[in-house]
């Protein structure tokens, strides 16, 4: 990590003790006055809990924390909405794995492959159930603010829905005429809200925060959130492939339609594509083949255009951040974060 990242890194490292504390304070269990409380725990809660506390560098609520750091108040002022995104993600990843066929997540058997896709499927729904829970039941917040926060998560989840759709429906129909303005609009909608700009923003809220402020926090993290999937594209195809285990190419096998796949099927010869639509539509695990694909989105330069174009969604979040008052401290770490998410290896 170079120096440029070190700040969010920091920052993620200190907040870990007080996320991970708000999560599973906030992770959902059976009511003990229950008479099925032990079966409740065995075939959902315990399974979800497991899920929840198995990893993950926890960005997001990370970001509710700084969100509301960043208009002046403490970050436990955003501990509801800081569990409620990280169980979105719960809920998110375990559906995605299920949709994806993985087998495994975060080094472990997916959730669906230890207790069965509709066990997963019904703690993926729980997760999303506690998401608004969560924030319904702050007493410390007033009832319109809960109200401004309910409606950036349904916002939020509509948006994730949709660009996952997208995604998943271009596979199951071979669609190779996507253009890079429908990858960029897909991955904005199931990437960039949820995984930068609606956590600052709710956490912004939960603060206090100004219209102004608000919203030019979303800016900022509709950039940098766009430029973090990004990122996630390029490690997955050029990373470090000790770090990415079996998940390394797996865009590939899956037949992804990623920004660097994109362009490259715009810009190669008739050959060149054909061959590429090929191998995208395979479902090959061959690392000969997986590598011929990389070398063909190479000759078309679209690994070069998909680390430039990150680059710049960076800048302009940056200077989302000149046009707004917020706390010194809280800047410094945005921008730091906006530069991690291009930096990272993992």
């Amino acid at each position: 990590m170079s120096s440029s990242g070190e700040a969010f890194a920091s920052y993620l490292k200190q907040s870990l003790p007080l996320i991970n504390e708000y999560v599973a304070a906030g992770t959902p269990g059976a009511p003990t006055s229950y008479d099925q409380a032990v079966d409740l725990e065995r075939y959902l809660y315990d399974p979800l809990k497991r899920f929840v506390s198995s990893g993950g560098k926890r960005i997001r609520p990370a970001l509710c924390l700084l969100g509301a750091e960043a208009v002046g108040a403490a970050p436990a002022a955003a501990a509801s909405v800081a569990a409620a995104v990280e169980l979105f993600q719960a809920a998110a990843l375990i559906h995605d794995d299920i949709a994806d066929k993985s087998t495994t997540r975060r080094g472990v058997p997916c959730l669906h492959v230890s207790e069965g896709t509709g066990l997963a499927i019904n703690a993926g729904d729980a997760a999303l159930v506690a998401v608004s829970s969560h924030v319904i039941n702050d007493a410390s917040l007033d009832l319109q603010t809960r109200m401004d926060l309910l409606g950036e998560i349904l916002r939020m989840e509509d948006h994730t829905l949709e660009g996952q759709a997208l995604d998943l429906g271009w596979a199951r129909d071979g669609r190779w005429d996507i253009a890079v303005g429908d990858y960029l609009e897909m991955a904005r909608s199931k990437t960039a809200y949820y995984s930068a700009a609606v956590p600052l923003v709710l956490g912004a809220i939960c603060g206090g925060g100004s219209t102004e402020q608000i919203e030019g926090l979303r800016a900022f993290g509709m950039q940098a959130g766009l430029a973090f999937q990004i990122q996630d594209d390029l490690l997955n195809l050029i990373g470090d492939k000790s770090a990415q285990g079996k998940d390394y190419r797996s865009d590939v096998t899956e037949g992804k339609r990623t920004l660097v796949m994109v362009w490259a099927l715009e810009h190669l010869g008739r050959s060149d594509r054909d061959e590429l639509v090929e191998i995208l539509s395979s479902g090959t695990s061959d690392p000969e083949q997986t590598g011929r694909a990389v070398e063909l989105a190479q000759k078309a330069g679209a690994i070069d255009h998909a680390r430039s174009y990150a680059a710049q969604l960076v800048d302009r979040a940056k200077r989302e951040l000149e046009h707004i008052c917020i706390a010194k401290e809280a800047r410094t770490v945005l921008i730091s974060m906006s530069d991690f998410f291009i930096e990272r290896i993992s």
